[in-house]
């Protein structure tokens, strides 16, 4: 699990130019810094977390027990309640902020967000099915899936098939991104390549978990 890890908005995607004058595809993430609200403990929640909070908010736009939440942390109220599982929470204090500054540039990271929703899609966009032939035979089934099952036995179709349906719109981590850029004063955070959501979407950066000796060694 996590040693350290923020949240951040999404904000989009640019390029930047390298020492060596070569292009780098980057994601711009605004990361405010976090307040710490709660610290879950294994003794008295099961595991180790922090419950953060990003800005700020008026307490007429929040209802008795969410001001009673802050109200018994002593911290400022923020537009939405976060949890960070970490490995270790030794030396996080409530009212505590982490900015960007965790991180720093050439660092390993995992990213995670709720990836774009594209509706119900079918079998050759969602799991990337080649499709029927397109003639001999073929007669308006050429992007249907075929065959989905055995004969009687079992007399079914097994859980976990691969067929049409939502696609996007869950939970998504991708592993072992690269930190270009920190930006502590402009709360920015750019990461190499490509982060899963839309713009504005709410990012949870962490620091890598499996992280390769070669990519490890990479800048």
């Amino acid at each position: 699990m996590a040693g350290k890890a923020i949240v951040g908005r999404k904000v989009g995607m640019t390029q930047i130019w390298n020492e060596e004058n070569r292009v780098i595809p980057v994601t711009v993430l605004e990361v405010a810094p976090c307040r710490v609200v709660q610290i879950k403990t294994p003794q008295t929640d099961g595991y180790s977390a922090l419950q953060v909070t990003q800005g700020e908010v008026a307490e007429k736009n929040l209802n008795q027990p969410q001001i009673g939440h802050f109200d018994k942390a002593g911290v400022e109220p923020g537009r939405k309640l976060l949890e960070l599982r970490l490995d270790d929470i030794d030396g996080y204090e409530i009212g505590q902020e982490i900015s960007a500054e965790i991180f720093s540039e050439g660092e390993i990271v995992d990213v995670t967000s709720v990836s774009k929703g594209k509706g119900f899609a079918g079998v050759m966009k969602r799991h990337g099915f080649a499709g029927q032939r397109a003639s001999h035979g073929a007669h308006k089934v050429h992007r249907k899936p075929g065959a989905i099952g055995q004969c009687a036995t079992p007399s079914r179709v097994f859980k976990g098939k691969k067929m049409p349906g939502r696609m996007g719109a869950q939970k998504t981590t991708i592993m072992n991104l690269q930190v270009v850029k920190v930006d502590s004063e402009s709360e920015i955070l750019l990461i190499k390549g490509s982060v899963p959501g839309p713009k504005g979407a709410t990012v949870v950066v962490r620091n890598a978990t499996k992280v390769p000796v070669s990519t490890g060694d990479a800048q």
